[in-house]
């Protein structure tokens, strides 16, 4: 005997798979709508941004000799070498790093 097929439970299931399938493509249409929104607000922040602070011109190179701050680390940095805390090799490392830039 043959059984009869249920359409009505057929029908529910392609349809609810339907369903599912189409709210899953709302959802990715809804997130990439939202990322496109926050794009465009990252966009216009960073004209706004570019617009409203020029960037300032480089600082002069210092004129003649080392600035203040150069010669008070070396000034600690001799204090340290005389105390022993630098050794020799240390205290030279150091005085080429900060004389060098």
């Amino acid at each position: 005997m043959r059984r009869r097929r249920r359409p009505v439970l057929r029908a529910a299931t392609v349809a609810g798979g339907a369903a599912v399938a189409y709210h899953a493509g709302k959802k990715t249409q809804a997130g990439r709508d939202q990322n496109a929104a926050q794009d465009a607000q990252i966009d216009e922040l960073a004209q706004q941004q570019a617009q409203a602070a020029p960037v300032p011109p480089a600082p002069p190179p210092p004129s003649g000799g080392m600035s203040q701050d150069a010669i008070n680390q070396l000034k600690e940095l001799a204090q340290l070498h005389e105390q022993g805390v630098l050794t020799d090799e240390e205290f030279a490392a150091q005085k080429a790093k900060i004389l060098g830039g």
